[in-house]
């Protein structure tokens, strides 16, 4: 649970000090581009090296790929803090996500290898608690640091050193062969049908999830809120939505199959962005944002749980890696999605109206979309 915190961490540990990191590279030409992009360099490898972590891992096993994973994220991580070059730094950041495609996959992979599925729906579901809250003690803990120098946060990486210590004591191999011979799956080909199913739709829901997450302080400013600091507040009321998300996810898996789960976050999802879209003052916004996190916090242990109950044993790093991937793309893919429905609609809000009824809509065909799985 505190490995998979690691990706997330390398986005958060930084948001807090990107201005600072901008006015000292302020001589270099681009940088107010070039800084930006490097600290969301990581999302891109990760969506073009987990297929290759979930391979290695299906090939060569889990738990020596996590201990490299991890211990190279904490030295490279730390590279900015001891070289102040930009060159540094972006190459740093390019590393790093290749690191994070192997800790993401393995540590979901290893959800399934160790636990029954009720056992999965307990992880999860404290997965999707602790993530927001150590997320928010990064930004402050980030935010006090990049006050002091720009290359102090980066210490915040040295966090991998301990995880892994704690890795190495009490993480194990686990014996997968032995689980495929008990499911009758040794040898069994891989399950591209349902692989490339769940990934698209995988791929689907993280290009809508990114919608709020990128685009919302645009939204507040269409209705006036102007201020950096009442966004802030106001997207931090709203963000309550993903923990008491996550809670709900616990009772909703308990209950309801997969395409019950799935139609449920995006509807939440959906009439999030829909009411955002038709909102006219920050308080009738931040409460459909608080719906639409609600949502979210529903959204990634969902997808989780189905897609790792679709792969046997043998198979399920490759496949988990192809659905990190996926997730990760969408992350690249929603701007653009955004940029051509704001295109064609003419306003933040109006994108967000439209996007938030392809999102119910999405949610309404997931019956039929589990039905093709089978």
């Amino acid at each position: 649970m505190f490995a998979a915190f690691l990706p997330i961490l390398a986005i958060v540990g930084l948001a807090p000090a990107v201005p600072n990191i901008i006015a000292a590279f302020g001589d270099v030409p681009g940088a107010t581009t070039l800084v930006p992009l490097a600290v969301t360099a990581p999302g891109l490898m990760i969506a073009l090296f987990s297929p290759l972590m979930g391979w290695l891992a299906d090939r060569h096993g889990r738990r020596k790929l996590l201990l490299g994973a991890t211990l190279a994220y904490g030295v490279i991580g730390l590279i900015p803090f001891f070289v102040a070059s930009l060159e540094a730094l972006i190459a740093s950041r390019l590393a790093l996500g290749i690191c994070e495609a192997a800790i993401l996959t393995v540590t979901n992979t290893l959800i399934g290898d160790y636990f029954s599925h009720n056992q999965r729906r307990g992880w999860l579901t404290f997965q999707g608690v602790i993530g927001p809250i150590f997320g928010t003690g990064t930004v402050f803990l980030a935010g006090f640091l990049a006050a002091q120098s720009w290359q102090l946060p980066f210490v915040i990486y040295a966090v991998a050193f301990p995880i892994s210590l704690l890795m190495l004591l009490f993480l194990y191999e686990p014996d997968v062969r032995a689980e495929a011979e008990a499911q009758d799956a040794i040898g069994t080909p891989f399950p591209w049908r349902r692989v490339i199913i769940c990934c698209g739709f995988t791929l689907f829901a993280a290009a809508l999830y990114y919608v709020y997450i990128v685009q919302v302080g645009r939204a507040f400013g269409e209705v006036g809120v102007d201020s950096a600091a009442q966004v802030g507040i106001l997207i931090s009321i709203a963000s309550i939505g993903v923990v008491l998300g996550a809670l709900v996810f616990q009772w909703v898996s308990s209950r309801f199959p997969s395409d019950l789960q799935l139609l449920i976050f995006l509807s939440l999802l959906g009439i999030g962005l829909v009411g955002i879209g038709l909102s006219t003052n920050a308080t009738v916004m931040t409460g459909f944002a608080f719906v639409q996190q609600l949502g979210a916090g529903i959204l990634i242990p969902a997808l989780v749980l189905w897609m790792v109950s679709q792969l046997p044993a043998e198979h399920r790093g490759r496949g988990m890696g192809i659905w990190s991937g996926c997730f990760f793309l969408g992350q690249f893919v929603s701007p653009l999605l955004v940029s051509g429905t704001q295109f064609f609609s003419g306003s933040i809000r109006d994108a967000f109206l439209i996007l938030g009824i392809v999102s119910i809509a999405g949610g309404l065909s997931t019956r039929l979309m589990t039905k093709l799985i089978k």
